[in-house]
């Protein structure tokens, strides 16, 4: 039986991330137009579920992160984002996911 993703983070975390969304989605704007551009709360949920299902991501590092990196990442998770577990598919992984050391600090 499948489990529905998780989307609890840190308010710290949800902080970041609602920067990384409002930033995914002036990319997304620019790239695809107002109109084919997908909402801050989808990018929100993108982000937040990636990070809370199995692929935490250094949020600091994705939100500093020049456009071309940034861009791979965030279009990547929306791309590979598998809705129903929260889970990323096709063996994507992205560039700013955080290091098993740093989880163990």
């Amino acid at each position: 039986m499948q489990t529905a993703p998780n989307f609890t983070v840190s308010a710290a975390d949800a902080a970041v991330i609602g920067r990384i969304a409002d930033r995914a989605r002036a990319m997304d704007v620019e790239a695809n137009g107002r109109r084919g551009a997908v909402s801050v709360l989808d990018w929100r949920m993108y982000i937040t579920a990636c990070h809370a299902n199995g692929n935490p991501l250094d949020l600091e590092k994705l939100l500093a992160a020049d456009n071309f990196n940034f861009a791979h990442d965030v279009f990547g998770i929306a791309n590979k984002l598998d809705q129903t577990t929260g889970q990323l598919t096709n063996f994507f992984s992205p560039r700013c996911s955080r290091r098993e050391e740093q989880e163990a600090a």
